[in-house]
């Protein structure tokens, strides 16, 4: 997942764990020979971490560091529907408390993530440092319109990678910065808008990101791609 990986010994991070595809990655790293340690984080792990609470991050993020360098990191975290509203299909149907809860859950929060967890990559080494965005927020690739919050949280994700990966990649050339889109995954996320046999496994979606993490090469900048390996406009 680290390309080129070192043969053992990888020290990998989930963040978001206790979500259906973060669960997906924790598992498949997991049974890879070359992983040491996997760290599977969230609100409930121990360390815990609130997306909108950057203290506990930072803290989290503490700990994590007493245990060496990382070498693969999977920001996992995101949601659609928040506090039981799910994305704006008009605009008449946007509020400014609607607006704030996607961008703190789907930008803000992952933000913070990089803020703490990016430092604790590896500088001597591969790395990869990648995040969990959505075909919708790519602006170029907009052709429907609607989601109004979450396609902007996303597309706020992206941008916030993107700046992140430059700075980055000053102190760490060999780093990997990804804004991943994983496909349409059965998940609680999913469940209201798509069937389930019209989703993918998550265990399937993770194990063909992992697959794509160890095909690209560092650039000094952030890659946004699909599951299939296939960049996407940003």
């Amino acid at each position: 997942m680290v390309s080129p990986a070192p043969a053992t010994g990888l020290r990998t991070v989930v963040l978001g764990a206790s979500g259906a595809l973060g669960g997906a990655f924790v598992d498949a790293l997991g049974g890879d020979p070359r992983v040491s340690e996997v760290l599977a984080l969230s609100r409930s792990s121990s360390p815990a971490f609130d997306l909108e609470d950057e203290a506990s991050i930072a803290h989290c993020a503490d700990q994590v560091g007493r245990g060496g360098a990382v070498h693969l990191l999977i920001d996992a975290t995101g949601a659609l529907e928040i506090d039981g509203v799910g994305p704006e299909k008009r605009l008449d149907a946007i509020s400014a408390q609607g607006l704030m809860r996607s961008m703190l859950t789907n930008a803000i929060g992952p933000a913070l993530l990089m803020k703490h967890f990016i430092p604790l990559l590896a500088s001597d080494a591969p790395t990869v440092y990648a995040t969990l965005s959505a075909r919708v927020g790519s602006i170029e690739d907009n052709r429907k319109g609607g989601w109004y919050g979450y396609r902007a949280a996303k597309a706020a994700r992206n941008m916030l990678l993107q700046s992140a990966a430059i700075e980055a990649s000053r102190r760490r050339p060999l780093a990997v910065f990804a804004a991943l889109q994983p496909g349409t995954v059965r998940s609680k996320l999913s469940r209201p808008f798509v069937a389930p046999s019209d989703a993918m496994a998550p265990e399937a979606s993770a194990a063909q990101l992992l697959q794509v993490l160890q095909s690209l090469q560092p650039t000094g900048r952030a890659q946004f791609v699909d599951y299939r390996g296939t960049s996407i406009p940003w």
